[in-house]
């Protein structure tokens, strides 16, 4: 097993998993090749596994490779609280001034951390910014697709925030950023408006989309579509109630 490090962590990785058995190692391990080739952090990280109520074996996996490395953590929901919650708990652990966030299934790429944090952190770590990532080549089901492809313009048509995936966890921004945004439970899907509502630089990047090796979508579209169109509508009074606190410089 990894000796826990004194030296300062750069990076905090946080991923929340909902019944990824079979996916987890591979990930895990994916990650931390990607974060030591990636001289800027080097050792200096640490990967934060939120178990969000998962009934397989799930937690037995991410213990697994904690035992091996203890830069992999491990926090458990007792029951499914959904992905906004298993973020905000992640992030709200961490101990390094930066986030990634990643999804549990393996199909984001993190070979692409890199090039997120090469533009995050160009003009320093003071930056306030969110770097979000843009799947080109989707590699989910048609339905899937076509029903993300639909909220996501009915979304940039309202918040006007040019983003056509916030579905893609592959994200870095500062820690504090993130804290400073109001929580609820559907806040993984609206970032990148209050982001820059809040005053941070937003950038998208194209990044790679992997086909899910173990188990199935956990996505309810039906429900979901509602829930997000609640969520729309409280997130544009949010908005416009709630001062600016200076838009940041939009890039693409």
């Amino acid at each position: 097993m990894q000796e826990e490090s004194l030296d300062p962590i750069f990076l905090s990785v946080v991923i929340p998993m909902l019944d990824e058995a079979g996916n987890v190692a591979p990930l895990l391990r994916e990650t931390i090749t990607a974060l030591e080739g990636y001289s800027p952090v080097g050792k200096a990280f640490e990967i934060i596994c939120v178990d969000d109520g998962s009934r397989d074996a799930t937690a037995a996996e991410i213990g697994a490779t904690r035992r091996e490395d203890s830069r992999v953590r491990l926090v458990r929901h007792a029951r499914r609280l959904g992905m906004s919650a298993a973020i905000r708990n992640g992030v709200r652990r961490a101990r390094a001034d930066w986030i990634l966030t990643l999804d549990g299934d393996g199909q984001n790429d993190p070979a692409d951390a890199s090039r997120l944090l090469d533009i995050a952190w160009r003009e320093g770590r003071e930056r306030k910014i969110l770097v979000g990532g843009l799947r080109a080549r989707r590699r989910d089901t048609l339905g899937k697709r076509l029903a993300s492809r639909c909220a996501n313009a009915v979304r940039r048509a309202m918040l006007r925030d040019k983003c056509s995936d916030t579905g893609c966890s592959l994200k870095v921004f500062p820690r504090q950023s993130y804290l400073d945004l109001p929580f609820f439970s559907g806040l993984h899907r609206f970032m990148p408006a209050l982001m820059a509502h809040y005053g941070n630089e937003i950038v998208f990047v194209p990044v790679n989309d992997r086909p899910r090796r173990h188990g199935v979508t956990k996505s309810d579209f039906a429900g979901r579509a509602v829930m997000g169109l609640f969520d729309l509508l409280g997130v544009v009074w949010l908005i416009r109630r709630t001062p600016a606190a200076g838009r940041g410089r939009e890039c693409y």
